[in-house]
């Protein structure tokens, strides 16, 4: 009955924007052998015309006076066709590379941040990585204050106290102590007395593991809470991007320059952020919370105990002879006084 009937005969009211799905739906007919075809109708007015230029071709047919719903058969309308399909292909597949360009900005990204976040997760030490910032943070900001090239009596010391001290809170940087007027060597001494600020905050720490532990709560959540706003930062650059066109540039190239500068300055902010909170957290001594526990527990009341009151005599119910030796009941005589 099947092969009397011809097989499956598909259908289709338009054509898809992509070979590959045309493609795919002749294949539901005539497989493996089996009887069967496809065909496709497809109107002038359809969007995948209209990109081709379809309105030359309804003119020309206008002049020839074929009726509106002829059907039309020719080689050259099937290559209409495909050609305006293999332009949009080639326009989506740029689309799409476009964007994987822009997303491979966000994953090197992300790689980074995520791999700082593994070693936190994973309860390695971050002292290292903490001193590395403290000493990192000096240096970029004597370099942002003074220019290798700017003499000792020019040096902003003023300036270098407002960016450096809310950071870390050294004694003012002033000319009568520093040791060489020298811009390394002053990189050298700031560098020297933060390390051992931070020795000194380590040590006010009963036990070694508290400030460890500390550190990586503390990296953590700056890390989260900077990536965050980092990505929604990133977003409105990329939703911008596309006005830097009008100024004769690619907008992928300005993306990925701002993404990266971006990028740098989170990074600089993760660092201060974390350096700034360990150094001025405050520690409760241990001694402190003992001596506390003990004037605690020896506010109570260490009276005796009182025992329970025991009655000497046996108890009368209301339905036993009374014992004033009436014969009544002892509700009916002396409980009624009671």
């Amino acid at each position: 009955i099947r092969d009397r009937a011809g097989g499956l005969k598909i259908i289709g009211t338009e054509r898809h924007e992509s070979r590959r799905i045309d493609n795919q739906l002749r294949g539901r007919s005539g497989r493996q052998g089996d009887p069967g075809e496809s065909k496709f109708y497809i109107s002038l007015e359809d969007d995948l015309m209209r990109l081709f230029g379809s309105e030359r071709l309804i003119s020309m047919f206008n002049t020839l006076g074929i009726p509106e719903n002829q059907e039309i058969e020719h080689k050259m309308l099937t290559n209409a066709i495909e050609s305006a399909q293999k332009k949009i292909e080639s326009n989506n597949f740029g689309i799409r590379k476009n964007l994987l360009e822009y997303d491979q900005v966000m994953n090197e990204q992300r790689e980074i941040i995520y791999k700082e976040r593994r070693q936190v997760l994973d309860g390695e030490s971050m002292r290292d990585a903490i001193y590395k910032m403290i000493t990192d943070i000096t240096e970029s900001k004597v370099d942002m204050v003074i220019g290798d090239d700017t003499d000792y009596d020019d040096w902003d010391l003023e300036e270098l106290n407002s960016l450096l001290l809310p950071i870390i809170p050294l004694a003012p940087v002033k000319r009568g102590r520093i040791n060489k007027p020298k811009k390394n060597a002053l990189k050298q001494q700031l560098k020297e007395e933060a390390v051992k600020l931070y020795e000194a905050k380590e040590a006010e720490f009963p036990e070694p593991e508290a400030i460890r532990e500390l550190e990586r709560v503390i990296l953590l959540k700056v890390i989260d809470r900077k990536w965050m706003d980092h990505i929604d930062d990133m977003e409105q650059l990329r939703q911008g991007a596309g006005l830097q066109a009008y100024g004769q540039r690619d907008p992928l190239v300005e993306y990925k320059m701002n993404g990266y500068e971006m990028f740098d300055e989170m990074t600089e902010n993760i660092k201060e952020d974390t350096v700034r909170a360990l150094l001025h957290v405050r520690v409760e001594q241990k001694v402190e919370r003992e001596q506390v526990a003990k004037v605690t527990g020896t506010n109570k009341d260490e009276s005796a105990v009182k025992a329970p009151v025991k009655r000497m005599d046996a108890k009368i119910y209301p339905n036993d002879p009374c014992p004033c030796g009436s014969g009544k009941k002892y509700k009916q005589c002396c409980g009624r006084k009671a």
